[in-house]
């Protein structure tokens, strides 16, 4: 009996083997054409950027176009001053996120790290201004930056977006998954809070911090209804806005628009594969923690 028992036992565990070797085959083919489904539009905007404005929407959609247009990438540097869109941009994306990640991880090491009367009431609160939507305090804050005089300026909308509650959250949900002994360890030798925080907690955290950063610069880059609002000369417009400037009087320069949106894209596309793994590993462990 023990005999035909092992053999069972034997013989099943190849058989679990397969089933498993099959869903994980499955699960990569779903993946796979999930992946290929969401990268349609980019194929379509990267074939579109190199026809002619006529051929944009063209039935049925030419995947290849008939005759290449590469003068496209040329023409949008002349049409609009597309450079200086691009600095206005890199300049928000960069002191902005810059910003958000200082005050960001140091109001989250003192939700997490220290304890104060009130701090789980301050946290619940300052977090709470998340589901207040921009839309009900999008004209106070104009009022307040015109009394200020910077309206039509770039440090406007830094000043505004300084801090992010979201980005607190996001880092004081890692911060918390810390020993709180590694820093009564260093009180106890004399490190000061400002030391345990650069020494011991930046340094544990980069996933998350990697995290933040693509986060915060992706949503500056691609932000059009601040700049909308608040810039108004063309010396100081960004890339979003810039590109509506292809829209003319009585047509629309899709080709144009196209070729400058595939150009436009290629930072965020930068940051986003180069802190990738980092960025993975920080959503992934932020958010399997209390």
């Amino acid at each position: 009996m023990e005999n035909t028992l092992s053999k069972k036992n034997v013989q099943a565990k190849p058989k679990q083997k397969a089933k498993l070797s099959i869903g994980s085959v499955s699960l990569i083919l779903l993946l796979t054409f999930l992946a290929l489904v969401t990268l349609i539009p980019f194929l379509w905007m990267i074939s579109a950027s190199f026809k002619t404005n006529n051929d944009v929407f063209s039935v049925p959609i030419q995947w290849i176009p008939k005759s290449w247009h590469p003068e496209n990438y040329t023409v949008i540097w002349d049409r609009i001053p597309l450079l200086t869109f691009f600095k206005n941009t890199a300049f928000l994306s960069i002191i902005i996120t810059l910003i958000q990640l200082f005050t960001s991880s140091f109001a989250a090491y003192g939700f997490s790290k220290m304890h104060f009367k009130g701090r789980d009431l301050l946290f619940l609160t300052y977090i709470g201004t998340i589901a207040i939507p921009w839309q009900s305090y999008m004209i106070p804050q104009f009022i307040m930056m015109r009394q200020f005089g910077l309206t039509d300026t770039l440090w406007s909308l830094v000043l505004l977006q300084a801090f992010s509650a979201f980005g607190v959250f996001l880092l004081k949900q890692y911060y918390s998954s810390i020993p709180d002994s590694l820093c009564e360890s260093a009180r106890i030798d004399g490190l000061s809070e400002w030391g345990i925080y650069r020494k011991i907690i930046l340094p544990l955290t980069k996933p998350a911090l990697a995290s933040l950063t693509i986060i915060t610069f992706v949503n500056t880059w691609n932000d059009y209804m601040g700049p909308f609002i608040y810039l108004s000369s063309t010396e100081n417009k960004t890339i979003q806005l810039g590109l509506k400037m292809f829209v003319g009087l009585y047509d629309a320069e899709y080709a144009l628009i196209m070729a400058a949106s595939v150009v436009s894209i290629l930072p965020v596309a930068i940051v986003f594969l180069a802190m990738q793994k980092y960025f993975v590993e920080g959503i992934a462990n932020s958010g399997m923690k209390n």
